[in-house]
């Protein structure tokens, strides 16, 4: 009895990652600090900044992931970028003109080209709130024979989430799907770690 309700659990379990590895990424909108044009230094490490002798204030933020097809095959090659706005809660874009001083040691913007089976990884700040918005981070997929994906991230647990605009206006269900996690992230006192899987269609 026992082995057979192991056997129905794994059944189910495997359903449901099924499931899941077939619904697409639901989209969002860009927003409007996406930036005019790619930053010189844009690599997958937003926290250091050639010439800046601090890091990113906030906390460090090791967040992973992999670009899947409709089918949960790992999509190879996919480019992916992320923006967001700093620990004081400004975008690096000229047309963000809140009254906080920018953080000049934090990028900003940070593009990585998914590896051998469809992984990405960025280090980054925990997302944090600004007026009117849930902490969050934009992502942009960009695969071949694919249109770009543009969608955010956010934080599960969050309060304002309850409160965001945009983010209400996914239904439930696909709301799970782009909210994630925070974990400490093992072996590095401070900081944190989280996993973003990102289903791209056709």
């Amino acid at each position: 009895m026992k082995r057979r309700s192991f056997i129905a659990g794994s059944v189910l379990v495997a359903a449901a990652r099924s499931r899941a590895a077939t619904t697409p990424t639901p989209a969002q909108t860009r927003g409007p600090f996406y930036p005019l044009e790619p930053p010189l230094e844009h690599d997958s490490d937003l926290v250091r900044v050639d010439g800046h002798a601090s890091p990113a204030r906030g906390t460090v933020l090791h967040l992973a992931g992999r670009v899947l097809d409709l089918a949960g095959r790992p999509v190879q090659g996919a480019l992916v970028e992320i923006w967001q706005c700093d620990a004081n809660g400004r975008y690096h874009h000229p047309w963000d003109r809140g009254g906080a001083a920018r953080d000049a040691g934090f990028q900003g913007y940070g593009t990585h080209r998914a590896g051998a089976g469809g992984a990405y990884r960025f280090r980054t700040i925990r997302p944090v709130p600004y007026p009117g918005r849930t902490p969050h981070i934009h992502f942009a997929v960009t695969a071949p024979g694919a249109d770009t994906l543009v969608t955010q991230m956010y934080v599960r647990g969050e309060p304002g989430n309850r409160r965001d605009v945009i983010y209400n206006r996914l239904p439930e269900p696909l709301r799970d799907l782009v909210t994630v996690a925070l974990e400490p992230r093992a072996g590095s006192p401070g900081d944190l770690e989280a996993r973003f899987d990102i289903v791209i269609g056709a």
